[in-house]
Parts: C-alpha cells; structure tokens; sequence
C-alpha cells in the first residue's frame, strides 16, 4: 500500500484551459478519498495525473514520500477503472482477469492463484468463462475492478466507476465497493459527480469546484460545518437552501435575521454567539437552511416561516416541497427552496404553507459566501 500527495499541482492543457489550480491533496495508507464536484471542475485530471497519463504543468505528485513525475504509469504501480468498464470484448472474464498478470510474464501458476483469489472476492468464480456482452453491467464492472486488483497495484483509482448503471446496480455495486476496500484497505481515490456515492464510500471527501479543492473533510464534516455556500448546496440531497438575508440588533441587543421577510431571532449558542455576530449587523449576507431541517409541525423551541407552494413532489417515504418567499415580491423570480418533510403534503398552487425551524439549525454566510465562523 502507499501514500500518496499532491502538492501544490497545476495543470494547464492550453493558454484558455487550466485544470487544475495549486491542488493540494494527501492520501493516507489504506484510505479511500472521494474527489466529487461538478462536470469540469478538475477531478478526473487529478486521476489522470496521479496515474501518469497526463503530465503537471506545475507542482508534486508523490507516492510514499518519492516524486514521480517524471515516472511512467507502469513504474507507479496503480491501477485504475474507468467509467466504460474497457474490457477485451473477445476474452473471456478469466482471460480478462489473466491478461494484466500475464503482460507482467508471471508464472502461470501465480496467475491461477491469484485470479481465483480475485474471483472469490468479487463474486465472479461462476462468470469466469463467460465473455463481458454475456454480462449485467454490474458484473462487468466487478471484471473491470478485478482486473485492476488482481496485481495487486500500491493505489487504486476509480473514475466515475457507477455511472452508466441504474439507480438499484448503482446502490449495489456501491455497497461492493465499500465492503472491499473494508476488507483490502487499499489507497483509493474515487472520482464522482455524485455526493450520494461521496457521502456513502469516502472516509474522507474534497469537494472541488473550478479546479480547486472548496473543502477537505469526513461527510460528517462537510454536512455540519461547511466552509462556503458551494459546499453547504452541493452536499446533501437537495442541497442547501441558500436564502439572501440582513442581520438586525433588536432593542435588548439580541439579533434577528431575515427569512424572507420574517425575522427570526438567533438563540446566543455555541453557534450563534451575538457578539461574534456584530460586525454583520444591517449587512447583506446568507442564510442557509436544509430541507430536512423544516417540520410541519411545532417542535420545542421552534419558530414558525410562512412559504407559498410552489409543486409538491409526493416520493413514498417523504415529499419535497417547493416554495417561495411571496412577501419578498420574488414570486415569479427564480428563488425557489425546497423543504423536505415525511408528510404527504397535497399540491395547491399557491397555496400558503407554515414550516418550523430550530434557529440552531440556521447557518450563516457572509456576502462573499463563506461561512461566518462561530
């Protein structure tokens, strides 16, 4: 197993198209990081990189402390899969689990063990002698993983790995993921667009947005302490409602915010300390609010928002509510949040809709959009 660093790394293809900006990354022994964030935003050229497909503009890449930039992909020792799986069509899965081995010139006798082991891990030994066009797509990505586990490589990448199979082969194939790196620890880093995956698989997660790494963190971290609102709205589902709002000094010096136009005043917790809050008075900043932190029904220490309806998508288990702020004059604006509640809410266009809010569970972001540290 290995280590590995970015540092400092820039990546440039053009004089119009930089990639990557002073991206600065450790991976630990054993652990998987998931790099997630929107198309173009630089994650699978940070894969690129790693693997030795691509080459820095600027920086350092190392594996175990040593740079190897100048390293080919096959001195790095990596394995990596890809999204369209690129198996040999007329192999079988045995010959296609065999081929990296044997392009090594390993013994026969090595390649069998070591094939058999893989199979067994994967769930392939009764698929062995069948060709990929014989396959589901998730069995065809569990050949693509083996092939890239079976000589044993120091890190292993995985680039959007789930994204050409369907919702249920997705979840499956993300929990099989999951219980082999618990089972191999090996140094993975995993590419996604999609935060469910990042959330789910990664021991730790960077978000990335325009080439540049937001935010390094467990899920847990990312979803409690975001550090600016591209983060707060691109983790959880949906993300974070991001409203415009002021700060106001009440007359016994406590402090309101604006939610639309209802003033909720901010209890002096750990989170919302007033004094900490005074330099944003009458200032022009964010509020941020999860759906799922809105109820329809009066909890203890809640305060009340009035929303008019905008749709109501009834989902099984939960509906998502859409809204707006009508009192703001934006009805016809593009400023709609979403409220994600267990109830089965009929749909009225329009229709007025009371939601409670703990005010602890209320973030705050200054008007460039950072978080206001606490």
């Amino acid at each position: 197993m290995a280590r590995v660093e970015f540092d400092h790394v820039s990546k440039r293809f053009d004089e119009d198209t930089l990639a990557l900006q002073n991206f600065s990354l450790t991976v630990d022994d054993g652990e998987l990081v998931v790099l997630v964030g929107p198309s173009g935003c630089g994650k699978s050229t940070a894969l690129r990189l790693l693997a030795g497909l691509e080459q820095v503009t600027s920086g350092d890449i190392l594996i175990d402390s040593k740079r190897v930039n100048e390293q080919t992909p096959q001195q790095r020792n990596i394995a990596m899969v890809f999204q369209n799986y690129a198996l040999y069509p007329h192999m079988s899965v045995r010959s296609n689990l065999e081929f990296p081995l044997r392009m090594a010139h390993e013994h026969a006798d090595s390649i069998k063990q070591k094939v058999t082991h893989i199979a067994d891990i994967l769930d392939l030994s009764e698929l062995l002698e069948r060709k990929p066009k014989q396959l589901s797509g998730g069995q065809r990505q569990r050949v693509a993983m083996g092939r890239a586990l079976v000589r044993d490589p120091s890190v292993f990448l995985l680039d959007e790995p789930l994204s050409n199979l369907d919702a249920k082969l997705r979840s499956q194939i993300r929990a099989d993921i999951s219980q082999l790196q618990q089972r191999l620890h090996k140094t993975t880093l995993y590419v996604t667009h999609d935060q469910v995956e990042a959330m789910t698989l990664g021991d730790r997660v960077a978000v990335m947005n325009a080439g540049e790494i937001q935010q390094v963190g467990t899920p847990n971290q990312l979803y409690e302490q975001p550090h600016n609102v591209f983060v707060a709205k691109f983790i959880g589902s949906p993300g974070m409602n991001i409203i415009p709002s002021v700060l106001l000094k009440q007359e016994d010096n406590g402090i309101s915010v604006a939610i639309g136009k209802q003033m909720v005043r901010l209890p002096p917790s750990s989170r919302h300390a007033d004094e900490k809050l005074s330099q944003y008075i009458n200032e022009n900043i964010y509020v941020g609010l999860r759906p799922e932190a809105m109820f329809t029904s009066q909890l203890e220490n809640s305060i009340s928002i009035e929303v008019k309806t905008v749709s109501v998508e009834f989902l099984g288990h939960e509906s998502l509510v859409y809204f707006r702020f009508p009192e703001t004059g934006d009805d016809h604006s593009n400023n709609v949040y979403i409220a994600r509640v267990s109830d089965k809410l009929e749909h009225t266009y329009g229709a007025v809709e009371t939601f409670y809010i703990n005010p602890d569970s209320i973030f705050l972001f200054d008007k460039e959009g950072s978080i206001i540290q606490i």
